[in-house]
């Protein structure tokens, strides 16, 4: 069965250009985030999904059927929605039921999807009560039975969380993977919360400046971005970018800047050598390794600057000249003081490299297979 297509969609508010020629293909049972910074048209492009936005330019179509003149009840899709836009004089069952009854659902059809969908989301003991006596959680979790309720074609999924406190968002993320499995239409989910994005998504999709930078699976995303505003989005901390020239010493070729000198790996020595020059090298913190003394393989000696401790491991920042480094994962135990020399080191096949130029990311060399290990590219 089809799902949802986006064919060259535009938005335009006069001479703003907020969504930027959007293809993207969605398959039947997909669940779909799209994920980015604010103002980066993510919620633009759902709410035309949805039928609340006009398209400006180019071709939606829902199961096949090209949607874009097609009113938000003609397009049978339901939206959670960032408040929870329940009534207040209804209680729980009320809100569940209103949107079927309004479309003349027989009354045991509508208590039967009623109860089934309060079993899914625990509301069972909850039906009577009014929405200000339930927790932000509770609530939203009706908004979700009522879209539920209504098997539509395609759930449409606007920041439901964030405005639950951290707690309840971990609890609701968790409720929403579990129900993933029982929803069987296509879902399109908005965030600007990576952790979400990464543990929701079936595929992500990141934006920013109204178009798609990528989409792929969170695997792809994290180990493969395809330019550095990808890199640095997806990540916390964010990935490591440092400047660097390419410099040749004994017929190797290295990353220097500074103190810095790093070997360029085998797999990316053909495709580097390209470059005019300089590349931008990047390092996930939580790939460096960091020594208090001398590590034959370490790429750049520093001091430590600030350590900040997140109970199961230590953020430290390294400072090497005018250059900083992030590292995570360091243990807790070990006591680290400002001004500690330390060295970092990182795996070959952990370095990221991007054209200074166009800032997307180097492939690796074709000749480069390293199977399932996440950082390998497709030859």
């Amino acid at each position: 069965m089809q799902g949802v297509d986006l064919v060259g969609i535009n938005k335009m508010y006069g001479s703003v250009h907020a969504v930027r020629n959007v293809d993207l293909s969605l398959g039947h049972d997909e669940f779909v985030v799209l994920v980015g910074p604010s103002g980066c048209g993510k919620t633009t492009t759902l709410r035309m999904v949805a039928g609340l936005e006009s398209i400006s330019s180019g071709s939606l179509s829902i199961q096949g059927r090209r949607a874009n003149d097609l009113t938000p009840a003609q397009r049978d899709v339901a939206m959670v929605f960032q408040n929870y836009a329940l009534y207040p004089n209804m209680n729980v069952y009320e809100n569940m039921a209103f949107g079927l009854r309004n479309r003349g659902v027989a009354r045991e059809r509508v208590d039967r999807e009623i109860r089934r969908a309060a079993e899914v989301l625990a509301l069972e003991k909850l039906l009577d009560r009014k929405p200000r006596q339930l927790s932000g959680g509770q609530q939203q979790r009706v908004a979700l039975g009522r879209c539920l309720v209504r098997h539509p074609k395609l759930f449409l999924f606007d920041e439901p969380l964030s405005n639950l406190d951290a707690k309840l968002r971990l609890e609701m993320r968790q409720e929403l993977k579990r129900l993933k499995s029982r929803i069987s239409a296509t879902s399109i989910y908005v965030t600007h919360d990576q952790i979400e994005a990464m543990t929701l998504g079936d595929r992500v999709v990141v934006m920013a400046n109204g178009a798609v930078q990528q989409a792929g699976t969170p695997e792809d995303i994290y180990h493969r971005p395809k330019n550095i505003f990808v890199a640095t989005f997806i990540g916390s901390p964010p990935m490591n970018i440092i400047e660097t020239t390419l410099s040749s010493m004994s017929d190797r070729l290295y990353f220097t800047a500074g103190e810095l000198k790093l070997p360029v790996p085998a797999h990316l020595k053909e495709p580097v050598s390209k470059l005019p020059g300089k590349a931008l090298l990047g390092l996930r913190p939580e790939h460096i390794a960091l020594e208090t003394g001398p590590a034959l393989d370490a790429f750049v000696k520093g001091s430590v600057d600030i350590t900040e401790l997140l109970g199961s491991e230590q953020l430290v920042q390294v400072r090497s000249g005018e250059r900083q480094f992030t590292v995570t994962r360091v243990d807790p135990f070990r006591r680290l003081a400002p001004g500690q020399s330390v060295s970092l080191s990182v795996p070959a096949e952990e370095i990221h490299v991007f054209d200074p130029q166009t800032q997307q990311r180097i492939r690796a060399s074709a000749v480069w297979n390293r199977g399932a290990t996440p950082n390998s590219d497709a030859a």
